[in-house]
């Protein structure tokens, strides 16, 4: 039974949703969690009407907005985390590249969690690609044996919570980064207390 495949969009259509998206990502870091959908409108030159028929609500501009973020920003990292032949600079760079791009787009995230579109496991695409990274890192021994996934979800939260007490631009999160990787290593590692069971809660 054939099964149907959506339809290409219309040039004009591509073009209008490119700008709405680019549009939307200006207008959130200028003006907040709580900017328009009128605004974004205006600033991607196109009537509410049209902006409306690509995106049926703010949910779901949201939404757009994180994918296209996550496409771009994030996924390339991935691939260049899964190829790397050190599986702890696969880490970092992973780390790096969600939490440089989590700051960039706070406000659209705290709009997204608003609004509902960040669920618990809105984030699972991310710690999914991550997990396979971590593991082969410990089976070289260049990451400790006793490190779960539950823990890259909370060191995630904890350094985006870190990157929020900083000002726009200041890149010393960084540093925090680089503590934490010091603590992936097996190197003189300590034992750890058993970790907490997951919670279902918004992602940061």
């Amino acid at each position: 039974m054939p099964t149907s495949t959506p339809r290409p969009l219309r040039a004009d259509a591509a073009r209008n949703s490119e700008k709405i998206l680019r549009a939307a990502r200006e207008v959130y870091a200028e003006v907040g969690p709580d900017a328009s959908l009128d605004a974004v409108a205006r600033r991607a030159g196109v009537g509410i009407a049209t902006l409306f028929r690509r995106f049926p609500d703010k949910s779901a501009l949201l939404r757009a907005v994180l994918d296209r973020q996550f496409a771009e920003q994030v996924n390339p990292a991935l691939d260049r985390a899964r190829q790397d032949p050190d599986p702890l600079r696969g880490v970092a760079l992973m780390l790096e590249t969600a939490l440089a791009s989590a700051i960039a787009h706070h406000h659209v995230l705290v709009a997204a969690r608003n609004t509902g579109v960040l669920t618990s496991g809105a984030g699972d695409r991310f710690f999914d690609a991550l997990d396979p990274v971590v593991r082969r890192g410990q089976q070289a021994g260049a990451i400790r044996q006793d490190l779960v996934p539950e823990d890259l979800r909370r060191i995630m939260t904890m350094l985006i919570s870190v990157a929020w007490t900083m000002e726009p631009g200041e890149t010393g999160w960084r540093r925090y980064v680089a503590l934490i990787l010091d603590s992936l290593s097996p190197a003189n590692a300590g034992t750890l207390p058993e970790p907490a069971p997951p919670i279902r809660r918004p992602d940061l």
